[in-house]
């Protein structure tokens, strides 16, 4: 079997070798600190000198000496930390994965939901601010601060490196899980800029989503998850043309989507289902499923789609869900039943001015006959978004609208 490059490596190893050291010495911004050091050098050394024997030793060896390293130059607790850089660093490292935990923590209730994805591409996903800075827009200085504080949030709060309460840990696993969604939705369609997609973050939370699945294989939600982003994932090749345009779902070649993928998420979707219970990720893989079973969009089961969206919409309401629902039926009963669940929305303040809501409105009253109505629709879309590939996609259908008959 050939051997994963070293970067690859790295990304796996990195968060395993920062719990073994929060484990081991509490002090989780030092440990994180002195993990990247590692990593770091590991990026110098092994290309040249080859991968140690045991990476995982290597990178916990050289983490562990950088931060007894920063405990002996911490002259203000030189001796509360004297015994700690006394310790001798063991040769051997635990086999067990703290991954899991330390997801956990990066995910801390204390923390906002921009700051949970921050510090779990970081600590958990191995980015470096830079990126993390690069895909969410923002200055690298401001995500540097909203990590730090990130930090500073967890040890103000007094948490253990350790595994929740059998209570906490469903609440957490819950917020985990929606961390991970929320990376890969914008590596899929970032919320601005040029592309359409971020294939890297895409990727990241896909690793992470698998490496969660490792250690609860029998959680039904970790499941449906994995099996969303990769029949979600599959479909990336035939998004855009070569030129960066958006291409609409039912207008993309499905002989390009990723059959690998699919047969993969397909799988695991019959594996989710046959649990007892149902939740929000495994109905949105069910769809995503039902979607990938059609060989042409003309093709495409929309009353299965309705009725898994209308299953969706009593477990988690929300009002995209709602929205999807409204392209279903106005598949199965025409454009008009669509608008008119559509505007359910219309007083719902988190979808006031939303690109979605006005773009799929636009969709609808262009089916219906409504030119102008559509026209002004995609218009008010076009301006409401702040990716470019979106913007260009809706504007081109409203020029179309404008041509002569």
């Amino acid at each position: 079997m050939t051997a994963p490059p070293v970067e690859d490596l790295l990304r796996t190893l990195a968060p395993q070798v920062l719990g073994t050291l929060v484990r081991r010495y509490g002090r989780f911004e030092g440990c994180e600190d002195a993990v990247q050091e590692a990593v770091l050098a590991a990026v110098v050394q092994w290309p040249a000198e080859g991968v140690p024997d045991n990476p995982r030793g290597w990178l916990a060896t050289v983490a562990s000496r950088r931060l007894i390293d920063q405990v002996r130059s911490d002259h203000a607790r030189r001796e509360r930390e004297s015994a700690t850089a006394a310790e001798t660093v063991p040769a051997d490292v635990p086999d067990a994965d703290d991954t899991l935990v330390l997801l956990y923590l990066c995910c801390h209730p204390t923390l906002t939901p921009a700051s949970q994805t921050a510090l779990t591409l970081r600590a958990v996903g191995g980015l470096t601010t830079a990126e993390i800075a690069r895909a969410f827009l923002v200055p690298e200085a401001t995500m540097a601060a909203r990590i730090s504080r990130a930090k500073q949030r967890i040890r103000a709060a007094g948490s253990t490196f350790r595994l929740p309460d059998e209570v906490e840990r469903a609440e957490r696993l819950r917020v985990v899980l929606h961390v991970l969604y929320l990376i890969f939705n914008e590596g899929y369609t970032v919320s601005a800029g040029a592309g359409l997609h971020r294939t890297d973050l895409a990727r990241e939370a896909i690793r992470l989503t698998r490496m969660v699945r490792a250690q609860l294989p029998d959680d039904d939600e970790v499941t449906g998850l994995l099996a969303l982003m990769l029949l979600t994932h599959a479909r990336r090749a035939a998004r855009t043309t070569a030129t960066g345009d958006l291409v609409p779902l039912a207008d993309q070649d499905r002989t390009v989507w990723d059959r690998a993928l699919i047969d993969e998420g397909t799988a695991l979707v019959k594996e989710a289902l046959a649990g007892p219970d149902l939740g929000p990720y495994q109905l949105q893989a069910a769809i995503a499923a039902t979607h990938a079973d059609a060989a042409t969009a003309a093709e495409t089961n929309w009353a299965q789609v309705h009725a898994l969206y209308l299953i969706l919409e009593r477990i988690a309401p929300n009002p995209v869900v709602t929205l999807n629902r409204a392209v279903a039926l106005a598949e199965t009963d025409g454009p008009a039943a669509g608008l008119a669940l559509l505007s359910t929305l219309d007083g719902d303040a988190r979808m006031a001015g939303h690109h979605r809501l006005l773009s799929v409105r636009a969709h609808l009253r262009e089916r219906a006959g409504d030119r102008a109505g559509a026209y002004d629709d995609y218009r008010a879309a076009a301006k409401a978004t702040a990716s470019l590939a979106e913007q260009r996609h809706l504007e081109s259908r409203a020029r179309r609208l404008r041509r002569p008959q």
